[in-house]
Parts: structure tokens; sequence; C-alpha cells
């Protein structure tokens, strides 16, 4: 191939293969990502026919990172990362150590040395962020509390991660490997230089970033160009990555996240993030096609069974040991299952980690490829892992002393506020969530004196509620006994702002058992999914792009002239025929 058309012809066959097998892979009822990866297998150095530049593919790829992660951070600001970090900090740090433990002891009963094991244990600990972002978009659960975990969870990892990256050449002749040829500093030394450098990022960002960045956008937004801001938008996001990397030795990935939240404080950031999506979802695609062209298939016939320890050891073995992490740690089983899913994989930190452990002589080229197998299949198998923690919540929701002996600690707070007796409210108003929608409901609710309950399973929001003077339930409305204290039973109207449509319909059910009567108003994120939910026995779903587009013409309407209760006529009758 001429030098000149790698990148074309890598962008042309990897977009181009990944949307033909992610076709096919959707006619199968398989998601797509399983196509993309297939897609980079087929156009990888390890089959024959077309191969196209790895290093490239490589490349490319982290700009999907970079991208999918400032997106993340967009809508991830520092107090959704400082409420999860009672969690997400321990919780990251316990699931890591027992991972490499797993990953260690089977290194070990494979012969090799202990230094060998622990890194290659510490590869298996490290899930991939771009693929939990993706689960957690296509699911709608990146606003929910459980994606808020999820996602602070994973930062912790790679944070972790960069510090065993940097700390690793210091250690490698300590682990059995061979110090880089460059020489390496000492460990004290190489640990405090590391904590400087992700600091003073860190601090730049808060001071300077959060002032600058906010203040460009808005200035080029005021040119009422959108080709400018889309362009702004993509500078600040590479920029800061790529000098984060450079300057201060931070992932792109990281970099990328830290750009996001400065971009949060700026009124446009929705705009902001819709304009970078496009290039998102088309980036991110490369990099599943990327990882396909890591795997040299003969492994799967070599050493299956070994293959097949390492998708144990990431999809069992982690998930459990962060499923009783979360419970420990007081949260419902519901959050701890969801958690365990989005942990049953592993990605892109996990093959710089080989690579560099490579280098030192502390990892065989045999691990390096069981690592890029297990990614493959365990990326691939991951919306299996969802399924299964779906009917796992719906089997123990059926088990409620199951549930209850293993969230028996789950009450720091009362579940119950004073006022909900028998003298407590009547035909009155239950919102289950707390977040941005719910949220705005309680809100108004509560300014046009509506009497109504809350129920959330996040304790900070609960308290804040409370000390507002806002009846508010902690726990998982899906549990037995939880929705029972806002006494659905003599209860005008449900309204459900989760995003979880399996939470919804378990509290669709248990709303209509106590109460066939009431009002059932839910938030859906499609016409089936809508179809789902008043299938179920909801009153109303609603979609929140629907509504949006009516909310709009109802609006046209008005500025062109047409009367009020003409335009709610027009608008109803596009609602009901939608």
């Amino acid at each position: 191939m001429h030098h000149d058309t790698a990148l074309i012809a890598m962008i042309a066959a990897g977009i181009g293969l990944a949307f033909a097998l992610a076709l096919v892979a959707t006619r199968l009822r398989l998601p797509p990502l399983v196509g993309y990866v297939l897609a980079g297998v087929l156009i990888g150095p390890f089959t024959p026919g077309f191969q196209a530049d790895l290093a490239l593919a490589q490349q490319l790829s982290e700009i999907g990172v970079i991208l999918l992660m400032f997106g993340v951070g967009i809508h991830f600001s520092l107090a959704d990362l400082l409420a999860v970090r009672h969690i997400a900090i321990p919780g990251a740090v316990a699931q890591i150590t027992i991972a490499t433990l797993l990953g260690a002891l089977i290194a070990w009963w494979w012969g090799w040395p202990w230094g060998s094991g622990i890194v290659f244990g510490l590869c298996l600990s490290v899930a991939s962020t771009v693929v939990l972002l993706r689960a957690m978009e296509s699911r709608g659960m990146l606003d929910s509390i459980d994606g808020r975990i999820a996602v602070g969870w994973l930062i912790v990892e790679d944070i972790a991660t960069v510090l065993v990256l940097v700390l690793l050449p210091a250690l490698a002749e300590t682990l059995g490997g061979r110090a880089p040829a460059s020489g390496s500093a000492g460990l004290l030394e190489t640990l405090g230089l590391t904590i400087a450098k992700v600091a003073a990022f860190i601090a730049l960002m808060a001071v300077v970033g959060s002032r600058v960045v906010p203040w460009l956008l808005e200035r080029v937004a005021r040119m009422g160009s959108r080709e400018m801001f889309t362009l702004s938008v993509l500078a600040v996001a590479l920029g800061i990555a790529f000098g984060a990397s450079a300057l201060f030795g931070v992932s792109f990935a990281l970099g990328a996240f830290l750009a996001g939240m400065v971009v949060n404080s700026s009124d446009l950031s929705h705009e902001a993030a819709s304009d970078a999506l496009p290039l998102q979802d088309a980036f991110s695609v490369l990099f599943f096609v990327a990882v396909g062209m890591l795997l040299d298939p003969s492994i799967l016939v070599d050493d299956p069974v070994a293959v097949l320890m390492v998708v144990l050891v990431v999809m069992l073995g982690k998930s459990i040991a962060a499923f009783f992490i979360v419970v420990v740690f007081r949260h419902t089983v519901r959050t701890a299952l969801t958690i365990s899913a989005s942990l049953a994989q592993i990605g892109e930190f996990s093959f710089i980690l080989a690579a560099l452990a490579m280098g030192l002589g502390l990892l065989p080229a045999e691990g390096h490829t069981l690592i890029v197998a297990g990614a493959i299949l365990t990326i691939s198998l991951n919306p299996l892992a969802f399924w299964a923690a779906d009917r796992a919540a719906d089997w123990m929701s059926q088990r409620p002393r199951l549930v209850a002996a293993l969230e028996r600690d789950t009450g720091a707070i009362p579940i119950s506020p004073p006022g909900l007796g028998d003298d407590g409210p009547r035909d009155h108003a239950i919102v289950i969530g707390s977040g941005r929608v719910g949220g705005a409901i309680g809100d108004i609710l509560q300014r046009l004196q509506y009497p109504f309950v809350t129920i959330d399973h996040s304790r900070e929001r609960v308290l804040h509620l409370r000390e507002r003077g806002v009846n508010a339930v902690f726990g998982d409305a899906a549990r037995p006994g939880v929705l029972a204290v806002a006494r659905p039973d003599r209860a005008k109207l449900l309204v459900i702002a989760t995003p979880d449509p399996y939470q919804a319909s378990a509290i669709i059910s248990r709303a209509r058992a106590a109460n066939p009567d009431i009002e059932i108003l839910a938030r859906a994120h499609g016409r089936d999914e809508r179809a789902y939910l008043e299938k179920r026995g909801a009153t109303v779903a609603l979609v929140g792009e629907h509504e949006l587009a009516f909310s709009l013409a109802h609006q046209a309407l008005l500025r062109l002239g047409c009367a009020d209760d003409d335009a709610d006529v027009a608008v109803d009758e596009a609602r009901h025929r939608g």
C-alpha cells in the first residue's frame, strides 16, 4: 500500500467493514460493537487479505477516547464526582486489588514469576471507559446515580492506572524485569513527581481552565458561526488532552475528561456536547476496530483454556467482587448488579499497560495475546452481562428476604421521614428519583404547594430534600417495602423519572398492585420503551425527544401567528398520532 494513502485506507476499510458487519450483528440481535470488533480482526495483521495500518488505527482510536471522555466530562460536574467519592474511591481500589490477586494466582498456576503475575492481574483489573460509556448511553443511565457511580469508579481506575504506568519502570527490577534503557529515578522520587504533575494539571484546569475555556466558547458563540464554534469545541477537547499528556504525563482520557468538566461550567455546554457527538461516534467505532486488529485468532485454538480462565476472572471474578464491595458500602442490590456488569470487561488501559510491561520484560508475549483475546471477548459479551444483571435483579426482587439480608446495612438514615404515617398526605403525588428530571418536577410541586413524596436511593439527595421540608424516602422504589412507605395505596399520581425501564417496570407493577386506580407517568427513551412501559401498566410514557419536538412546534406555531388554542389542538393531534 502506498504510504500516502494508508490513513485513508484505514478509515475507509475500518468504517466500511464495521458498518457492514454491524448490520449483520444487529439482524442477529447482537450488539453492533461485535461487528466493529470483527471488522478489526478481518483487517488486522493476523488474518490474510487486506491489512490496515495498526499504528494509525490505534492513534485514530485515541481520538475517539478523547472525544468520548470529553463528552462525559461535559455532563459530569465536580459535584457529581464528589457525590460518589465514598463508594468510587474505596470501591475501585478494593476491586483492583482483588482482580490483581486473581490474575496473579492463575499466572502462578501457569508457572509465571510473581512479578509477571501481578502485572497480568493489574491488566485484568482495569475496565474500558469507552465500553462502559457506550453501554450507559445506550441504556439511558449516564444521568442516573448508578451511572454516576460507575463513571466515578472508572475515573478512579484510570487515575490509579496512570500512577502504575509511571511507577512500573521504577519497580521493574524489583518485580523481576529489567530497568528501562534510559534509567529510572527512585520510587519515592517518581511517585512524588507523578503526584505533583497530576496535582499541577488539576490545579491549572480548576484555576485557569475554568475561566478561560467558558470565556473562549462564549466569545466564539457571539460570532454567530456554527463552524467556528464546532472548531473551538474540538480545539479545546483535543488541545487540552494532548497538552495534559505532553506536559503533565496525564492520560489523554483523563485530560479530556477534565476538559469536559471545565466546559460543564459554561451555559454553552449542551451545544458543545452536541457538536462533538458525530465525531465522537465515528471515532469510537474506530476504537473497537483497533481492538479487533490486535487479536491473533490462533490463540483461541492453541490455548482455549487459558483464554477461558481470563474471561472468567474478568466477567465473574471482578463482577462478584464488585457486587459485594458495593453492597458492603451500603448501596442497593440493583446498584451492585449494575456496577458488576459495568466492570465485566477490560480495554484500552490494559493494552497500554501490557505493552509497557512487555518492554520491561515483565510480561511474556503469551500474556499480551491473552489480554487482547480476553478484552475482545469480554467487550463483545458485556451486553450479555447487563442482560444477566437485569434478570438477576428481577429474580432477587421476588425474594425480599434475600434482598433484606444483603442490604441489611443500607439503613444508615431512616428510610422514612416523619409525617408519612396514618395521618400523612392523601391524594398526593409520588416522584421516583430526584435527579435532573425528578428534581425539576419536585421543585414545581413544592412551589405550587401540591403534596408529594420523593423516593431516591442517594443518601445525599434524600438528606438535602429533608432539610428543605420535602417528604423524601430513602431506598430503591423497586424493592419490596420501599414504595409502600410513600403510601401508593392512597396516592393520586406516580411519576417515574428514573431512566431504567426495568426498574420502572417493577415499580409500576408494585404501584398497580397497591392502587389499581393510580395515574402513572413514566419516562421513556424511544417508542419501543414507551410501548413496553405502557403495556406494563403506565398510564402515559413520555419520550423526551418527542416532547421537545412538540414544545418547539407549539412555540413555532405561536410565532407564526397561530392562536394559542389552535396551536394546542394541532400539537395534541400530533402527539396522539406519534
